[in-house]
């Protein structure tokens, strides 16, 4: 399995979701099972100085979707990916430049996914998002995404 440029495919996304440029994201780092994405606080900062909660709503959401569907492109599938259902928690102030973070627990899972994808048509990936401040995890997205086959 080749990993996907990520260059080329942020490229590819930010016409798609206008939101990430004004949200200050230039770069993915994914490697397969671990996309992160670094995210200035500047664009996103609130009335308190701190980082804006719908911001970071939004780049969590963004970062569950960029990886369900980096996994499906690099076992060959093209999907609608949507978001489903999502619990957010907000532990700590985001007081500078952070990432968010989001993994495979398994590699199995994707593998998973893509079998439901071949038999159903579509299929359900459980993730967790973290944006992380200061080596200290801010705020934390449960999420369920869904593919559905093109």
């Amino acid at each position: 399995m080749k990993l996907t440029d990520t260059t080329d495919f942020l490229s590819w996304l930010q016409p798609r979701i206008p939101l990430l440029e004004h949200l200050g994201v230039e770069r993915l780092d994914w490697d397969g099972q671990t996309l992160e994405i670094p995210t200035p606080l500047a664009p996103n900062v609130n009335d308190k100085g701190t980082g804006f909660g719908g911001s970071q709503a939004a780049i969590a959401t963004v970062a569950g979707w960029c990886l369900t569907t980096l996994c499906l492109k690099e076992r060959g599938l093209e999907c609608d990916v949507v978001i489903a259902d999502s619990h957010l928690q907000y532990l700590k102030p985001v007081t500078g430049d952070f990432v968010t973070r989001v993994s495979l627990d398994d590699v199995a899972d994707a593998d998973a996914l893509v079998a439901r994808i071949g038999e159903r048509g579509k299929g359900k990936l459980k993730l967790v998002a973290e944006v992380l401040c200061g080596g200290q995890t801010c705020m934390r997205l449960e999420g369920m995404y869904v593919a559905i086959r093109r």
